[in-house]
């Protein structure tokens, strides 16, 4: 396992996105411990988590819940594993996403976190998505309160743009470690973001990073810009998978992180050997020729 750094911490080169064993679809609970025991046998140290993550209309928690008990089930060590939640999103029994970032919403949320994690202090607790209702230094400065009351030790924001991330960063400093934006071969909106995050020394956690490779991506949009693009898109990395003996999978992820040295993508996984193969792409290292067949 290659490893990167989140906040001064050194952590796994890939992590590990816990949300598909809490929603729709979810598996069984001995496949769920199976699928988080099997990242962390191939030394995954990033477990990505969320309040909202369950099923819509239940109670808040199901997802950090089940990494919690992940953790206390496992054989070996898990004293080197960040576990990273986030709070101001919501699932009413509509299925809908709903958005709340007022302070006091986001202070109860991380208390909640916490003793649902059994942690002394949430390791990286992050702004899932900004509250259009709500001014963002106010969520921001709730982060800031979260900190300095010994909640949460890291502070992250996600779904933000260039402008907030800058905006954070004037008012957390080097608190602010982490930038979570949806990026993938198929969706490269994030792209300044990225870019931006490698300038103030922010890791980068790509969410849904593979995005675009699978054949269901050649009729959807993509970095491609059309329908010819994204064949070849979902070729190249198709071509260079097997040129290396590897799945596509593990392309698009190391493409990602050969992107920037700040960049750790957090794919999902409901199999342990899902889970298994995403984790090798740290070890995978792509040479120019790949790169330039893959893209920028």
């Amino acid at each position: 396992m290659r490893y990167r750094t989140l906040g001064g911490l050194r952590v796994s080169a890939v992590g590990l996105g816990v949300m598909p064993l809490s929603i729709e679809g979810r598996p069984d609970e001995a496949r769920a411990l199976a699928t988080v025991h099997a990242a962390l046998d191939a030394g995954v140290t990033l477990l990505d988590t969320a309040d909202s993550y369950h099923l819509p209309g239940d109670e808040p928690g199901h997802n950090e819940r089940l990494v919690a008990r992940a953790l206390a089930t496992y054989g070996g060590d898990t004293g080197d594993v960040l576990v990273a939640t986030k709070g101001g999103r919501g699932r009413p029994a509509d299925g809908t996403w709903t958005v709340d970032g007022s302070p006091r919403h986001l202070k109860a949320a991380a208390e909640a976190s916490l003793k649902r994690l059994g942690l002394d202090a949430i390791g990286l607790y992050q702004l899932h998505k900004p509250d259009p209702a709500v001014p963002f230094e106010d969520s921001v400065g709730a982060l800031r309160d979260l900190l300095d009351a010994g909640t949460i030790r890291l502070a992250g924001i996600s779904n933000t743009t260039a402008d907030q991330i800058r905006r954070a960063h004037a008012i957390l400093g080097d608190r602010l470690v982490s930038v979570q934006n949806r990026c993938s071969p198929a969706v490269r909106d994030s792209d300044p973001e990225l870019l931006l995050c490698a300038e103030l020394g922010l890791a980068f956690l790509p969410w849904s990073p593979l995005g675009g490779i699978s054949r269901s991506s050649l009729d959807g949009p993509s970095g491609g810009g059309s329908p010819d693009g994204s064949r070849r898109r979902f070729e190249a990395f198709h071509t260079v998978a097997g040129e290396h003996g590897v799945s596509p999978q593990q392309v698009c992820l190391a493409w990602l992180s050969q992107r920037s040295p700040t960049v750790i993508p957090i794919p999902g996984a409901s199999r342990p050997e899902t889970a298994r193969d995403s984790a090798g792409a740290a070890d995978l290292v792509l040479g120019a020729e790949d790169l330039a067949r893959l893209g920028p």
